[in-house]
């Protein structure tokens, strides 16, 4: 039987391990304030290569701030964004598993196998009054090929990896996620439907579902786009979501998540309010977010760890080709506005926060040297112990600008109150 998530989940990245506790301290001050939300500690197959670790570090890393803080209720360790090709070095310590299947969308699934989908589906054909939905969605023969053309592959893509993973673990009892959100184009209301609805067909109990949104989710800063367009794709997700428990047959724990969740702050309040609506769970992924609180923290704690941060930025502007390359897609610098190295290296420890903080309001702020700076953790896990020590001596400040920025920005703002 698989595990039932929690109606709210965190995805709390962290690239080095080092914040565990800060992280879970985070959701036990938003506990005491009546939002519960369970954490998922995340960490991709890319990460653990670019940093030179194994996932299970990062069951450690849960385990360790679980004891060490006496958190009682769930918690989860994700095997991020995994395929058929690396999933098997995760299997043994995740139980939370974010089936990646973006890359089959669009990929032809032949003749046969689009014709007995539509055959098996034909009995689906019809009108839908979806509570929370103005329009009603009407399916049809077409509908279904259609949908066939762009997304069985990817959905039998889904079911493989799902029996392989039970098959290697011996069992079901782990969180199913399916993520569609690393693709060129939104999916519409009628085929987040048929891919629940799919998705059933193929056995896999999946709880959580990853859209892809109009608009740009750039990692670190705000979400660019149209809010009022979000919302409404939010809310018709939803919706899909809260009708397809029933009649597709799903876990009763099904629901949206959002990827590259960090920092959307424009977004939380539109999607608390449609959570709220709905009575409805959330999935909120985020990773990078708690890298930029370190070196943040490192740089108001000011002596040689403010001069690590510095170090860190010139390098990065010698390295920035190879450091944007793997993250081109969601990444949007402007090269002519980030500040020479010369210029950050006579900078106060309120110069360079003010710089890197996601604070629009603060006239320093400068999105294209945070979004660098997002994307430069290879060169702290170069730089290896150096590193690690730097962050145990600014202990205090890194600590306490990683569980205020979850707890004050993140959480707070999106979770609704118990």
């Amino acid at each position: 039987m698989y595990k039932p998530i929690e109606k709210f989940s965190m995805g709390v990245g962290d690239r080095f391990g080092l914040e565990g506790e800060a992280q879970l301290e985070a959701l036990v001050q938003a506990r005491r304030q009546g939002i519960s939300v369970v954490p998922v500690w995340n960490k991709s197959f890319r990460e653990h290569e670019i940093t030179g670790t194994q996932p299970a570090s990062v069951r450690e890393e849960a385990d360790a701030a679980v004891n060490a803080l006496s958190w009682e209720s769930s918690y989860y360790v994700d095997a991020d964004h995994i395929s058929l090709s690396n999933v098997d070095s995760f299997i043994e310590n995740a139980d939370f598993f974010t089936l990646d299947v973006a890359d089959f969308i669009g990929e032809d699934c032949g003749d046969d196998e689009k014709e007995k989908f539509v055959e098996e589906n034909k009995k689906h054909i019809g009108t839908f009054n979806i509570p929370g939905i103005e329009d009603s969605l009407t399916l049809s023969e077409d509908n279904l090929r259609d949908f066939a053309s762009q997304y069985l592959r990817a959905i039998q893509e889904a079911g493989r990896l799902y029996r392989y993973i039970v098959k290697n673990r011996g069992d079901d009892s782990f969180v199913t996620e399916v993520s569609m959100d690393e693709t060129d184009t939104s999916q519409k209301p009628m085929d987040i439907f048929l891919c629940l609805l799919a998705l059933s067909s193929e056995g896999v109990p999946a709880q959580t579902i990853a859209p892809k949104f109009s608009g740009e989710f750039y990692k670190g800063v705000d979400y660019v786009g149209d809010v009022n367009c979000f919302e409404e794709e939010f809310r018709q997700d939803v919706a899909i979501t809260r009708f397809a428990i029933g009649y597709c047959d799903l876990p009763e724990t099904l629901k949206v998540s959002m990827h590259s969740g960090s920092d959307k702050f424009s977004l939380y309040p539109v999607m608390r309010n449609i959570l709220k609506e709905f009575d409805a769970g959330v999935h909120l992924k985020t990773a990078g977010t708690t890298w930029l609180e370190e070196i943040g923290g490192l740089a108001s704690a000011g002596g040689e760890a403010l001069d690590f941060a510095k170090r860190l930025y010139r390098e990065a502007l010698t390295r920035y080709d190879e450091l944007c390359a793997p993250y081109a897609s969601v990444l949007d610098i402007n090269k002519e506005k980030l500040p020479p190295a010369e210029d950050v290296e006579g900078w106060t420890s309120g110069d360079f926060v003010g710089a890197l903080e996601h604070n629009p309001e603060c006239n320093d702020y400068n999105p294209d040297f945070r979004q660098l700076l997002h994307v430069a953790y290879k060169l702290a896990a170069e730089a290896g112990e150096e590193f690690r020590s730097t962050v145990r001596q600014s202990e205090d400040a890194v600590h306490q600008k990683v569980r205020d920025n979850l707890l004050e920005r993140h959480i707070k703002p999106l979770f609704p109150e118990d």
